[in-house]
């Protein structure tokens, strides 16, 4: 069925069901005509104790479906706020791009379910700058519900055949309502101050839901004083039944001693002024810069005599009780009798058809996207179905005619002949199978015994570049060690790992700004850096080396077959008074400046030029790239000293004579280079070989 542009709000309070039907104004969409309502009031209210909640809302519901026609209409259900979870984040200025990802970061953070448990949605409000793809002091809203509240809401509507499409809290639904009706002026610029913020004071049965909102920013909170609190007190002070309560708290001004009810109920009056006093001052503190301008009261129970008087008196604030909804047209509703008596009670309905129709600000649906995804399908099914057999029909009437037709052309001796050729073609796929396999199992037996034969030639190699990395680390002079494990020249290495590339340039093309950064700042910060990005491994100055993969300058990067090998580690010479040669810095001026082989020989220990002192670059090792830097951190450690040699700061190391715990600056570190050892032949791309050495 085609959806039509009507929408239906409904509100199952604890004292009726509220419902309103309209669409926007086709001619001013800051219009919404009203073209129906209904108000079903139950025989007695949901939370007294002898009602039983889920037939007298069923019974409402019944009735509401005989009363309206709701097919093609879109509907919208709320829910009170305290079965949801509602957040307003202040993000970080951040990339416009990036919000989702960090909003799917918070949600696990702030949400104390497991995310498979809940319904959530998110929006970003209206306030924020962007500039240049950044967005400044940008919020977003987040608003969740358990799954199991959530088809425990929708259960009575699917008993009563009302299919939902939006589910939204009620404090959302009535900040839709305000920021439609009476939306606040623009603010003058981007940097004055906010406009004044609006107050709406929802007051149900049970709960009192406050809304703050400025159009910028949306606040809400529930008290727990209601309508029947009033009722509770005259039970109390007067001695009443609830039914009889209740009738006298609807008609002070009629009973034969109003003095006497409003007395009674002097208590709550002052108790309800407090907490929403309270309420309005936790507001301002948390945001310096808002304003209050008004206050709305909404709600049957704002009706009551003298209540709006009182709280204004007592907030110095304008208090209102709507006569009227500003934005709401339709002579047919808005002149019914019931529907001008208990217009304060529409509030949330308003704001659902609203948001239903498009006319909300808040958009956020929290109906689970299975049961949406479902009815989508359900609805499109019968068009399928209709597809699907007309296709069936064409493709039916296709087949009869070349059926016929081929049996009037058809020569029985034609039969055999496709027969034996279909039958050759079989083998001769079969055999090109075969032969395609033997290939590739030789091919697989010719690498295999490639590999194993370079083993021979890379023996020694692996262990020449981890004793090389080893030499290359920073260390205090033997005897010399400080006391301090923060004025100690020493890098602690966590791991090292390796990775083959058949051609390290597209290694270097993803850390080119990396490789920037590190080396303009080799040569900014360290007074005897070079000036100019240091020449590839293996330049000039050193002595002519063993044939080695290609390699290009240094702004161009490293080509050919080679491994990169990956350092993790971190320090802690971060103190004050080793600026600038701390953090970041303190690893390019050693680790780094040693890597790229400045004046720096080392001592082979294995292989043919055992014993003797090479350039580092002779080993193929070059092009050294932080990739991976953190911020400097306190950690609070134990100070060792170890037996035999130099303390090191550990939590629980054993051999040690353990002193009392310091305070150090850590710094964590991920440190890339490219090793194109000598002389070894570049594996095909079809078999990456395995590390040198293994």
């Amino acid at each position: 069925m085609a959806r039509s542009p009507f929408t239906w709000g409904i509100d199952i309070g604890k004292c009726g069901l509220k419902a309103l039907r309209g669409r926007l104004a086709p001619g001013d969409p800051r219009k919404f005509v009203a073209e129906g309502f209904d108000y079903i009031e139950y025989p007695m209210l949901l939370s007294q104790p002898e009602a039983d909640a889920t037939e007298l809302v069923r019974a409402a519901l019944e009735e509401f479906t005989k009363r309206n026609d709701l097919r093609g209409d879109r509907v919208a259900l709320a829910v009170p706020g305290q079965l949801g979870l509602s957040k307003f984040i202040k993000l970080p200025p951040i990339e416009a791009k990036k919000i989702p990802d960090i909003v799917k970061y918070e949600a696990r953070q702030q949400i104390p379910f497991p995310m498979e448990q809940v319904v959530w949605d998110w929006q970003r409000l209206a306030g924020g700058v962007e500039e240049g793809g950044f967005v400044l002091d940008a919020e977003v809203a987040l608003f969740a519900m358990k799954r199991e509240q959530v088809y425990k809401a929708l259960a009575p509507l699917d008993a009563a055949g009302v299919a939902i499409d939006v589910l939204q809290l009620a404090p959302i639904a009535l900040a839709n309502m305000v920021l439609f009706d009476q939306p606040p002026p623009p603010p003058a610029d981007e940097l004055g101050p906010p406009p004044p913020s609006t107050v709406v004071v929802s007051i149900g049965v049970d709960a009192t839901d406050i809304v703050i909102t400025n159009g910028l920013r949306i606040w809400q909170r529930s008290m727990p004083i209601g309508g029947s609190s009033f009722t509770k007190a005259l039970v109390k002070e007067l001695k009443l039944t609830f039914s009889k309560a209740e009738h006298l708290k609807r008609n002070a001004v009629r009973a034969e001693d109003p003095k006497a009810v409003f007395k009674a109920m002097r208590p709550v009056f002052n108790e309800f002024t407090a907490e929403l006093q309270r309420s309005l001052n936790y507001f301002t503190g948390s945001d310096r810069s808002a304003t209050i301008g008004k206050v709305l009261l909404l709600g049957n129970a704002a009706r009551l005599r003298g209540l709006s008087d009182f709280v204004a008196q007592q907030l110095k604030l304008d208090v209102q009780r709507p006569e009227k909804f500003d934005a709401l047209e339709g002579d047919g509703v808005l002149t019914a009798p019931a529907f001008k008596e208990n217009r304060l009670a529409f509030g949330t309905a308003y704001g659902l058809a609203l948001q239903a129709a498009g006319g909300g600000r808040m958009n956020t649906n929290l109906m689970p996207r299975e049961i949406i995804r479902d009815r989508i399908i359900e609805e499109k099914r019968p068009w399928a179905v209709g597809g699907l057999v007309g296709l069936l029909a064409a493709g039916l009437v296709s087949f009869v005619g070349l059926f016929f037709a081929w049996k009037t052309h058809a020569d029985p001796g034609f039969a055999g002949a496709f027969a034996a050729a279909e039958a050759a073609q079989r083998r001769s796929q079969t055999e090109t199978t075969a032969v395609e396999d033997a290939k590739s199992k030789r091919r697989a037996a010719i690498d295999q015994q490639r590999s194993l034969l370079q083993v021979h030639e890379r023996r020694f190699q692996t262990l020449d570049m981890l004793r090389a990395v080893e030499s290359l680390l920073p260390q205090d002079e033997p005897g010399s060690v400080p006391e301090n494990p923060a004025d100690r020249r020493e890098l602690h290495i966590e791991s090292i790992d390796c990775q083959y590339f058949p051609d390290v340039a597209v290694w270097f093309a993803g850390v080119k700004k990396q490789w920037s950064d590190t080396h303009s700042s080799v040569a900014a910060g360290s007074p005897d850096s070079p000036a100019t990005p240091p020449p590839p491994p293996g330049g000039e100055p050193a002595p002519e080396p063993p044939p080695t993969p290609e390699t290009t300058t240094a702004a161009d990067g490293p080509t050919g077959a080679g491994w990169v090998i990956q350092i993790i580690g971190h320090h802690y010479h971060n103190e004050d008074r080793h600026k600038p040669d701390e953090g970041e810095q303190f690893v390019r001026s050693t680790l780094v400046k040693n890597l790229l082989g400045e004046g720096k020989d080392v001592l082979v220990s294995a292989g043919p030029l055992a014993g003797q002192r090479v350039p580092v670059a002779e080993l193929g090792i070059g092009y050294p790239v932080i990739i991976e830097s953190s911020p400097i951190r306190p950690e609070r450690v134990l100070r060792s000293q170890p037996v035999g040699g130099a303390g090191v700061p550990t939590a629980d190391q054993s051999g040690t004579a353990a002193a009392p715990a310091v305070e150090l600056n850590r710094y964590n570190f991920a440190l890339q280079f490219v090793w194109q050892p000598g002389g070894q032949p570049v594996p095909t791309p079809s078999t990456p070989p395995p590390p040198p050495g293994e």
